[in-house]
């Protein structure tokens, strides 16, 4: 079994939230850190409500919902983190908010064997682990979302990543979690976005020029390739500020025009329709 028994994730939105909960439900003792009490508290009200949808589709009984949620706490500050055996950082997909975060919490975890990982879509862990005073044991561990349901995840060693320390990560993953790991190279997009986000970004410009309507294009997708979603309904579903930011990353790295975000994206990002975490994005969504 894993060694890995004290978690620490920072950031509680819809990846993070989801991350503390699959650790908790792993038996795993876990803090969640959120830049305020306001936040925190949306965090750990966010992770409630799944669970309690869980027990209310008999996916778990009231009493493991109150041993999960006795196993989670949520903080403001990092120092919180100290004694963690492992810390999974997955705020937003900002490069320079993640290389501060990787820097303060380095010099702040005590345990020399102690992990810091990313759950980027996108962003090199190399720039991580470089300011992060622990190279080594530095990596990216991308979840998918939502994360409680998702079986994948992908492994992510960059050049200065011990294999110590990528066995530990594939122990932990496999055995803690029960989740199925692939392994990807330090490049931005990974296995999964490097084939998915063009995708996306197509159909986005295929809606842009008037091709056709969403509900058309996803129906399309969905009924003449047995897509379970089609792309606009994903895009809403990700986060159109999300696709955006990973579009941008490997648009950076790589230079090719269909990783480049179209004007529409931009100015969708721009009025803050963000999708379905926004209220609005391709489609309404009711609640928001």
């Amino acid at each position: 079994m894993s060694d890995i028994e004290r978690i620490g994730v920072i950031g509680g939105g819809l990846m993070g939230s989801g991350i503390i909960e699959v650790a908790a439900r792993a038996g795993l003792d876990v803090i969640g850190i959120e830049i305020n009490a306001d936040a925190a508290k949306a965090a750990a009200e966010r992770v409630e409500g799944s669970l309690r949808r869980a027990e209310s589709r008999g996916k778990i009984d009231a009493s493991e919902v109150a041993s999960v949620l006795g196993r989670m706490r949520f903080e403001t500050d990092l120092e919180a983190l100290a004694d963690r055996d492992l810390v999974v950082e997955a705020a937003s997909e900002d490069e320079r908010t993640k290389l501060d975060i990787f820097a303060k919490v380095g010099s702040i975890l005590t345990s020399e064997d102690a992990i810091l990982v990313s759950n980027t879509s996108s962003i090199p862990i190399v720039k991580l682990g470089a300011v992060s005073g622990r190279a080594d044991r530095v990596m990216g561990v991308h979840f998918f979302n939502p994360a409680p349901v998702m079986q994948l995840v992908e492994l992510i060693p960059s050049l200065t990543t011990s294999p110590k320390t990528l066995d530990r990560m594939r122990t932990w993953v496999e055995q803690s979690l029960a989740k199925q790991p692939i392994d990807a190279t330090d490049r931005a997009g990974f296995v999964v976005n490097s084939l998915l986000v063009p995708y996306l970004l197509s159909a986005i410009r295929m809606y842009e020029a008037g091709y056709a309507s969403a509900e058309d294009i996803d129906r399309g997708m969905v009924l003449g390739c047995g897509h379970p979603m089609g792309p606009l309904a994903l895009s809403d579903l990700i986060g159109l500020d999300t696709i955006q930011a990973i579009g941008h990353s490997m648009y950076s790295e790589f230079k090719e025009p269909l990783y480049s975000p179209p004007p529409l994206l931009g100015r969708m990002v721009d009025a803050g329709l963000l999708g379905k975490k926004s209220g609005h994005g391709f489609y309404p969504y009711e609640g928001k």
